[in-house]
């Protein structure tokens, strides 16, 4: 009966990508499941649709129907979180921000955004009728129940993601299935420490008990800090994170991480949404260890604030004196976006024994070769401010980590002082004095 309906609902790319209507809203794709036939199908009928509006985020694969509609005459791509391939497109005009608290996107999707249709990326059925999500989890169930159409596109080389909840669609929600085949996943290459990632990541090594749980972002720093904790003597370690990266795979394959010591999902990493390397993928593929989940679970505050020893690690672009983070944009050019930072930070704070990193290096390099640094005394004009002055706890450089909470702004100044390069530091003072939060007499 389920090979009678899959093959009843079995068509090429070109005949699903019809469904598709001017003025539909589509759900398209988030981090490494981009489908890749449909991305082909949907460029061919450029022409005969105007203003469709495609949404996802971290995208890893080229949009070619948004690069070759360059007016946005046909298409438009709306992020919910910006990967350094969207940031271009942004900077051409091609692409919008969609701000989120990540672990509201499916009640987004559910009570405030259109879902027309969603064409996503899913591993081959299984003998129950379900198409899993493998590598994203994330909202794509919220997308499916609001739309009117659902295309998969079946890719034999998606990994089969145990749950959790929410990871897998049933046959009878889709309306067309698109055989894919071998298509590979796109890989993001952890990015190689620097010596000033490692020195950050030292920092918040020290901060690490043994049981604790880690949330890691992605990047240079976490990618360090990973790797540390592996080569370290901690024991009993679990994951508890929206995305997994490569940093999790060596702890694993090293029996420091095992999940035993946690309150909730107890022996298993849960995670949302994946992007790394093939080992990473091959760690996912039907591993009990390993739970996918929607990211209204994963990301809640509520349910991360009770796994006890909760450790969330982010990075940030910059932080003033008065301890406010943005993570997201240079003024206002879009980096990123604010993603589950938020989340994790309030979470991780209320767990009990739990902690919470903000980390960047003290200085950038700009492109006409000057240094500035990271710490200044007010945001950049335009920088969007991810996490408030009051929620954040531990910010951490290379000359070491300072502790935020429960001081008053000119503990504040100093503390943050105290952490900036010392080429800075000087003016970082002056600018304190001039602002009124600068209390010491003796510099």
């Amino acid at each position: 009966m389920l090979m009678k309906e899959y093959q009843s609902k079995l068509v090429s790319a070109d005949k699903a990508v019809q469904v598709i209507k001017s003025g539909d809203w589509v759900e398209y794709a988030w981090g490494s499941s981009s489908p890749v036939l449909f991305t082909e199908a949907i460029a061919k009928r450029a022409e005969e649709l105007t203003d469709v509006n495609f949404r996802g985020g971290v995208i890893m694969r080229p949009l070619t129907f948004i690069e070759n509609d360059p007016e946005q005459k046909h298409f438009t791509w709306n992020s919910m979180h910006m990967s350094g391939y969207e940031r271009k497109l942004a900077d051409k005009g091609m692409a919008y921000y969609l701000p989120i608290k990540y672990s509201e996107v499916p009640r987004f999707i559910r009570e405030n955004l259109r879902t027309d249709v969603v064409a996503i990326q899913v591993a081959p059925m299984d003998a129950h009728g379900y198409f899993n999500f493998g590598t994203t989890i994330s909202h794509y169930a919220a997308a499916i129940d609001g739309a009117r159409n659902v295309i998969v596109e079946v890719n034999e080389d998606m990994p089969r993601a145990h749950g959790g909840y929410d990871h897998a669609v049933h046959i009878s929600k889709v309306d067309y299935i698109v055989e894919g085949g071998h298509l590979g996943l796109p890989e993001l290459p952890a990015a190689a420490p620097s010596e000033i990632d490692k020195q950050i990541a030292a920092h918040v090594l020290e901060e690490i008990p043994d049981g604790a749980c880690i949330q890691l972002g992605i990047g240079g720093m976490p990618n360090a800090l990973g790797k540390m904790i592996a080569d370290s003597d901690l024991k009993n370690l679990g994951a508890h994170t929206e995305m997994m990266v490569d940093g999790f795979v060596e702890m694993v394959e090293k029996g420091l991480l095992n999940g035993m010591e946690k309150n909730i999902d107890r022996g298993r990493i849960a995670y949302s949404f994946a992007a790394g390397s093939q080992s990473l993928y091959d760690l996912i593929n039907e591993n009990p260890m390993v739970a996918g989940y929607p990211v209204d679970y994963t990301n809640h505050p509520f349910n991360c604030a009770k796994i006890d020893k909760l450790m969330s690690i982010n990075s940030a672009i910059e932080i003033d004196l008065t301890g406010q983070v943005c993570s997201e944009s240079i003024g206002p050019r879009i980096i990123s976006g604010a993603g589950g930072q938020l989340d994790f930070v309030e979470g991780a704070y209320n767990s009990k024994g739990g902690k919470t990193f903000i980390c960047l290096p003290s200085t950038l390099t700009d492109k006409a070769g000057k240094l500035k640094s990271k710490i200044v005394p007010m945001l950049t004009p335009g920088a969007v401010v991810t996490d408030t002055r009051p929620v954040v706890q531990y910010i951490v450089t290379e000359y070491g980590k300072v502790n935020l909470k429960g001081l008053s702004s000119w503990q504040r100044a100093e503390a943050l002082i105290s952490i900036a390069h010392p080429d800075f530091r000087d003016e970082l003072i002056a600018a304190a004095k001039e602002l009124k939060i600068w209390r010491r007499k003796d510099i």
